[in-house]
């Protein structure tokens, strides 16, 4: 068989050739390194991920699988599992964990500083910095903001997981790394994975106990956001005990 009928059988989709089978032009790897990433479609660029299919299917039609079943949103996928993505044939665990490093990648690249270190001048700041890796979370995640006397980011501090209550979010996980990296003050932000940003009672009774802390040891949290799905919260800006 010649290489343009195979070539042309490879890109049949379900039931074609392998991958491997296509003429090197037409596979993802390979258009790839001669196109650069960015020249390739999100269905190639996750098939890469994937690296083969199952028997009479390619790594692609994985890929087309994968991308159709979270409605063609990467940031859909970005909220499964490892063990919701090997719900797809195909997809096993070492795929799964693959795909869900790939997007944690992402999330960080998207949400890392400059080199020069970048400074927090209001909740707007807050959600550019740490939106992406909160948004699309399925639990609550709590995250402690370390800044310099510039109101510059000296680290990002994850400080808990899961739901949102003043006896796991103890201020001692807070201003110990605050004390440790000598930062001037903190602003604190968590997720609600329901994108509803209304501030709970939880909420403003977390904030008050970090604040009264804060105070005693020198270093005040100047605000608590609240991140949803390209929208935030910002307690001080509401006034509800942040100053």
């Amino acid at each position: 068989m010649g290489g343009a009928a195979r070539a042309g059988k490879g890109r049949a989709g379900p039931g074609g050739l392998p991958v491997q089978e296509w003429v090197s032009s037409d596979r993802p790897r390979e258009r790839l390194r001669a196109l650069s990433p960015a020249g390739l479609a999100t269905r190639e660029l996750v098939a890469i991920l994937i690296g083969s299919g199952p028997r009479g299917s390619t790594s692609v039609d994985v890929a087309g699988t994968l991308l159709a079943s979270a409605g063609g949103s990467l940031r859909s996928l970005a909220r499964r599992s490892p063990k919701e993505f090997e719900l797809v044939l195909g997809v096993g665990p070492a795929v799964s964990a693959r795909l869900s490093a790939a997007l944690e990648l992402g999330r960080r690249l998207a949400s890392e500083a400059p080199a020069d270190r970048r400074r927090i001048r209001g909740p707007a700041d807050v959600y550019h910095l740490c939106g992406p890796r909160l948004r699309d979370l399925g639990h609550e995640e709590f995250w402690a903001i370390l800044l310099d006397s510039q109101h510059a980011v000296l680290r990002e501090v994850q400080v808990s997981r899961g739901i949102l209550d003043a006896s796991v979010v103890h201020p001692r996980e807070v201003f110990r790394q605050a004390i440790l990296e000598n930062a001037s003050a903190v602003i604190v932000v968590h997720n609600h994975p329901s994108g509803d940003v209304t501030p709970s009672a939880e909420d403003r009774a977390v904030t008050a106990q970090l604040r009264r802390s804060g105070n005693l040891l020198g270093i005040p949290v100047l605000d608590h956001v609240i991140v949803g799905d390209g929208r935030w919260a910002s307690l001080a800006e509401a006034g509800n005990g942040v100053t």
